[in-house]
């Protein structure tokens, strides 16, 4: 079942871009926009980790963290991270376990895996779930909702 507006963000745990251990309960209690996306350094997804690296420092003023998933491999976020020198948390979910606890639905027949965004508040209550295959609204609608929280 897909995650939800008012759900309780689902606690999880995944391997960080440096390789450390990542449990979203150390970030409770700020703001989070949690945002899943097809694969790394292909067009769409480069032209979002780069537009929410460009707004990075506005969301950080508003106390909030933005962490990036997919199921691409350690390897493959360091390259990615470094090449576009991507500031904030990449996550890798290489058996799409965390997709599968948020319920993130595939595009095009099902075949890619989808890119949807979710704006989580202080408490872990998910207060916008946005999903479109286009790749910078993700990021204004992220900032709009964060700005009235």
């Amino acid at each position: 079942m897909a995650l939800q507006v008012g759900d309780t963000v689902p606690h999880f745990s995944a391997i960080d871009s440096n390789g450390y251990p990542f449990e979203v309960k150390d970030y409770l209690g700020q703001p989070m926009v949690i945002y899943f996306y097809p694969k790394d350094d292909t067009p769409g997804c480069t032209v979002q980790a780069c537009t929410f690296r460009d707004k990075y420092e506005d969301f950080k003023m508003l106390g909030t963290e933005v962490i990036g998933i997919s199921s691409d491999n350690l390897a493959s976020h360091q390259k990615f991270v470094s090449k576009y020198k991507l500031p904030f948390i990449l996550l890798s979910d290489t058996d799409k376990k965390i997709r599968k606890e948020f319920g993130v639905p595939n595009d095009y027949l099902g075949l890619i895996p989808g890119r949807a965004t979710y704006v989580i508040d202080k408490k872990g209550i998910v207060q916008f779930i946005f999903d479109s295959i286009s790749a910078k609204i993700h990021i204004e609608k992220a900032l709009e909702i964060i700005k009235t929280m």
